[in-house]
Order: structure tokens, then sequence, then C-alpha cells
């Protein structure tokens, strides 16, 4: 068994963390080893690492979401090197990292053996993000609806049931942008969206409660009718079930992967509520 320590991350641990999320084979582009992600965090979040002798064989970051009694800890990233699986390493980053009895929620596609750690934390909520992709030309747009990407309008007008904090952290990645739509002068869906080679689409897309399934379903296309992505092909992020799922399928679109999104609190796992994903957004 290996002794580690863990302690809160500085910038000089910037490349053991790529070290890491590398070797437990992530794109460095889109894991939490991006360097201008993990500053972000390190200055609006949390980011912890595990240390032996070795250097450096794990880290884990988390952002505070809202505030006052609606706040939630949100798990970002945890990478442990797999050399030193099974040593507690995942455990106790999570021990450090998030406060007790502090609402959660995580993602988990990165590794299927972050799955008993994050239940064993208390995680036994879960439902699938699917990522799917396809041919944005393929799709009607909606009449009536405008698409705007200014994080000003953003932060000004959605006062949707997800929270501006989400679309502030994930537009911070490579490519990123936050995202606004309207129907007329509604706005009834906002996320982000990102416009980087093969993960250009829709990382991430809320609800407003006042919006229906056809209004779900018209956000969608709009908001990838306005990406107009290079040779018309796009991926979007999406819970299952959504009411966009179907006719994205019924369009010749297809499920590239899964995400699970796993929480404490049963009222986060709201199918209409569209989360990012640490792997992909």
């Amino acid at each position: 068994m290996t002794k580690f320590e863990v302690r809160a991350a500085t910038e000089a641990d910037l490349d053991a963390i790529a070290a890491v999320a590398i070797a437990t084979g992530q794109v460095e582009e889109w894991s939490g080893s991006d360097p201008a992600y993990v500053t972000h965090l390190l200055a609006e979040g949390m980011v912890m690492v595990a240390e032996s002798a070795d250097g450096v064989t794990g880290f884990g970051a988390t952002r505070r979401i809202g505030d006052g009694p609606g706040a939630v800890t949100m798990l970002c990233d945890l990478f442990v090197d797999p050399q030193v699986h099974g040593q507690g390493i995942g455990q106790a980053l999570l021990a450090g990292l998030w406060e007790p009895g502090s609402p959660r929620m995580t993602f988990s596609s990165l590794h299927a053996h972050a799955v008993p750690v994050y239940t064993r934390a208390g995680l036994d909520a879960w439902w699938p993000l699917l990522y799917l992709g396809g041919n944005v030309r393929v799709l009607p747009r909606p009449d009536g609806w405008t698409v705007t990407t200014s994080a000003a309008a953003l932060e000004a007008e959605w006062t949707g049931i997800d929270r501006t904090a989400d679309h502030r952290a994930w537009a911070a990645r490579p490519g990123g942008q936050p995202v606004i739509a309207r129907r007329g002068t509604q706005p009834l869906a906002a996320g982000t969206v990102s416009g980087v080679g093969e993960e250009y689409g829709i990382a991430h897309l809320a609800l407003s409660p006042a919006a229906g399934d056809g209004e779900a379903v018209d956000a969608v296309r709009a908001v990838l009718a306005a990406l107009n992505p290079p040779d018309g092909r796009a991926r979007v992020c999406l819970p299952a079930p959504h009411p966009a799922t179907r006719p994205l399928l019924a369009a010749g679109w297809h499920v590239d992967f899964m995400d699970l999104f796993m929480a404490t609190s049963p009222e986060l796992l709201d199918p209409r509520r569209a989360v990012p994903s640490s792997a992909l957004a």
C-alpha cells in the first residue's frame, strides 16, 4: 500500500494533474487537466491532490453551485492513477472535497471503477445523460426563435431551474460559450454550446419551468440551427428521458455514449434538467 496525503492543489501542480488525467486515458484537452479550467477551479472552487513519495497520484475538483439552502457541491473531476487504484485515494479525495451533509452531484463515465467510490460517498441516485451525434441540416428549423451567445444576456434574463453558475463554469472550458434561446421575447432555454472539433454542439441546455415538451424539442433545434456546424454535423448532451431525444433519433442521429448523473438529493433528478458532463463539457 502506498502512503499518501491529501492537500490543496496549487498552480505548481498543473503538470502533475495533467499527467494523472492522461494516465487514466483522458484526452488532455477535454479532461480536468486542461490548465485554463483547473486554474478557473483553483480560483472559483476547490482542487485537491493526493501525493505520495512518487509524486501526485490523484486529484479531484469541486465547485459550489448556488447560495443558501439550495446550494449544491458539484464534483467536476476525480482522477486516480491506475497504478494505485484500490488504495483509498479516491475516497480520501472525496472526503476532503465534499462538506459533510452538503447536497452533492457528479457524473461518471470516466472509468467504471468510480461508480462504487461515489456510491460509498452516498451518491445512490442516478440517471443517464446521452450524447447523440448527427446532421443538423436534417432537422426542421423552428419559427419564432432567437438564439444569443451572450454571457450578459444569460446573467440578466435567465431564471430557470438551474443556476447561472453552472453555465459560467462550463462556458469557461475550451470553445465554450453561454447560450440563451427565446421564443418571441420569452427565454425558455439556456446552457452552454461548444465549438471545438468533434465536440461541436450542445454541451448543456436547461429548460425554463414554462417550457413544455414542444418547446424543449424546438429549443434544441433552434440552438443547433444557430450553431451552423462545419459539414452540418454536431453533438448534443441530453438527459434521458428528454423530449428531444426521440425526434433526434428518428432523424437519424445516433447515441455516441452515455454518462451517469449521480446525486444525494432526489429533487436534482428532474429529467428536464440537462446538466453538463465532466467528461466532455
